[in-house]
């Protein structure tokens, strides 16, 4: 009886490669998520901006006076409820925007600050970029491409 409880439990060898086990799989396993994790951001900033974009369309074609539009609560931010990644931003016309420019940047003390696709940004004409968030650099077309397919 005394040799059966014995082998009851866990040596430590056992344990030891099964913890050695483990932390080889979540050596793979945690850039793989924060990967994926950073792709369903980027993918939410760029359906954001897609929303936007129909609601300023359908605004402008509704409005009779010269009020601006704006964009409302859950519009704004990306993604629309619960605590936001990006930040929605409407700029104002300029001689190459078409009529508008909508930005999404990155919340400065969020997960995707440093984020490597930087702001995403659309015009009224549907030319889509991104530049860097600390500066004015546009990305390649090559990389802001990929940044918008969920590639990047």
């Amino acid at each position: 009886m005394n040799r059966h409880l014995k082998r009851a439990g866990f040596s430590l060898l056992e344990l030891m490669i099964a913890l050695g086990v483990a932390a080889i799989i979540a050596t793979f396993a945690l850039p793989a998520y924060r990967a994926h994790v950073a792709k369903t951001h980027r993918l939410e900033a760029t359906a954001a901006l897609m929303r936007a974009v129909q609601f300023v369309e359908t605004a402008r074609l509704a409005q009779t006076g010269t009020d601006a539009v704006a964009l409302g609560a859950g519009l704004d931010q990306a993604p629309s409820s619960g605590t936001p990644v990006y930040r929605l931003a409407l700029l104002q016309e300029s001689a190459t925007n078409g009529g508008y420019t909508i930005e999404a940047a990155p919340i400065a003390t969020g997960v995707m600050q440093n984020d490597a696709c930087g702001v995403f940004v659309i015009d009224a004409t549907g030319l889509r970029s991104n530049r860097l968030a600390d500066g004015a650099a546009l990305l390649d077309a090559a990389k802001s491409s990929a940044c918008w397919t969920g590639k990047g």
